[in-house]
């Protein structure tokens, strides 16, 4: 039984797409997918289910942070049985490794999430990884496709508003963690859990030390190059 998703059993495909915006799944299934069909809009988190290049794929929208990805992947995973899924969202970046419009294809996942603390206790520093062979399928596909994009170890913070933040993505940058976002270290935990494959694809929307941003709906709709690499390589 799930909680938060209304879907028929079978109305899911086994591959999944997992926007943090729900108004962006709907925008991947409209303009992507060929017969798209609304499974879900409780809470308004809508998700659709339609093929791409024959295959059977979902568009799951997730809100912000790993509590609610964590609702939506782990439901997802144990009530319908989804096998492999692709976070598809947006991060901030804290660099100039990183520009506005940049993909970013998430290896890894830092995080100070209590989350982790409350799964593994204070003694143990989980790593979440993404799934090598996702991964794979995603740098293979965007040169395939001839499309830009990086690989890079991304940074999964529980605030999106904090005090003081900035001598701690000083220090991660100085390591190499230039990419902050709120998700795929939980989705990546979950398909360590349960033996999914999983993985994160994300489009830099905001650099977080200077006045520049992508606005709502650009956000929304014009992130194309993330959306046809993650449904070529699901």
């Amino acid at each position: 039984m799930s909680f938060h998703i209304s879907a028929k059993p079978g109305e899911i495909a086994d591959k999944v797409l997992l926007p943090g915006d729900p108004l962006r799944a709907k925008f991947i299934a409209e303009t992507f997918l060929e017969n798209p069909v609304c499974y879900n809009n409780v809470r308004g988190m809508l998700g659709f289910t339609g093929t791409y290049k024959g295959k059977r794929v979902s568009v799951q929208g997730t809100g912000m942070g790993m509590p609610s990805i964590g609702i939506y992947a782990h439901e997802l995973i144990v009530d319908y049985g989804c096998k492999r899924l692709i976070r598809t969202g947006t991060c901030g970046s804290a660099s100039n490794a990183f520009d506005l419009r940049d993909v970013v294809i998430a290896q890894a996942a830092g995080s100070d999430s209590g989350i982790m603390r409350t799964i593994f206790g204070d003694s143990v520093n989980f790593p979440p990884v993404a799934d090598f062979g996702i991964l794979r399928d995603l740098v293979e596909t965007a040169e395939r496709l001839n499309m830009k994009y990086k690989v890079g170890t991304v940074f999964s913070d529980d605030l999106f508003y904090a005090d003081d933040s900035k001598g701690k993505y000083e220090k991660l940058v100085q390591y190499g963690i230039s990419c902050v976002e709120m998700e795929c270290a939980q989705l990546f935990t979950l398909g360590a859990r349960y033996k999914v494959q999983t993985a994160g694809i994300l489009t830099v929307s905001d650099m977080m030390f200077e006045d520049r941003f992508c606005t709502a709906k650009e956000r929304e709709q014009t992130f194309t190059d993330m959306m046809k690499i993650a449904l070529e390589a699901i």
